[in-house]
């Protein structure tokens, strides 16, 4: 067995559950789309659990008590253009002050490397945290370029949130960014020669924005 320091599969038994509706070929696109931002939120939920709160100061029906909250906008969502879009209403929905950046990349066809034609994200702070949400993990390329671009702009803290990754994606976030933890519903076997994660769930855009051929 491979070890993966960086990488977390989220196994609980919902995630695992939706992952096999998500996966279904015969799954539509408005169900796709609902089953994306379900699995976002939870992959999300095991992603900020170690979030820093401060003490405030709350009043029941009955008495005052102190109870915690997530200070200020300290959730930065940062979706890699197209498929990620699809993951951020979801998480957005739990952290209603979160800023959202986005990173647009595509493949240089004859280099096959990343080239980013994108990059605006809210303002810098050192105490945010950034949410990099990317629906596939497969050669680990646009994900690695896309954390390049947010630390070379002073980014610190940063998760990767994906649906389904491959080894060589994971393998390739370890060796380029061993600081960033990655997040994922399912460690699929391979990609095929068309780099595609198999079983995987075929091309996460196209089935989020009906967009098949």
């Amino acid at each position: 067995m491979v070890s993966h320091p960086n990488l977390t599969v989220v196994a609980h038994p919902l995630v695992q559950h939706k992952m096999a509706l998500l996966r279904d070929v015969d799954t539509p696109t408005r169900e796709f789309r609902h089953l994306v931002g379900e699995i976002a939120t939870l992959l999300a939920y095991e992603a900020t659990r170690d979030l820093d709160t401060e003490p405030v100061e709350v009043w029941t029906p009955l008495e005052r008590m102190m109870g915690t909250r997530i200070p200020g906008d300290r959730i930065v969502l940062v979706p890699i253009l197209r498929a990620g879009l699809g993951m951020v209403d979801a998480v957005a929905a739990l952290f209603p002050n979160a800023g959202v950046g986005h990173i647009g990349l595509y493949r240089n066809e004859e280099t096959l490397e990343p080239v980013s034609y994108y990059f605006k994200i809210p303002p810098l702070g050192g105490d945010k945290r950034y949410l990099v949400l990317d629906p596939m993990l497969a050669t680990g390329g646009s994900a690695s370029a896309a954390i390049a671009k947010l630390k070379e702009s002073g980014a610190e803290t940063i998760r990767l949130i994906c649906l389904v990754a491959a080894p060589p994606g994971v393998e390739k976030m370890q060796a380029d960014h061993p600081d960033v933890p990655v997040f994922v519903a399912a460690l699929d076997r391979e990609l095929n020669e068309h780099g595609y994660i198999l079983p995987g769930l075929g091309d996460a855009g196209d089935r989020l924005f009906g967009t098949e051929g």
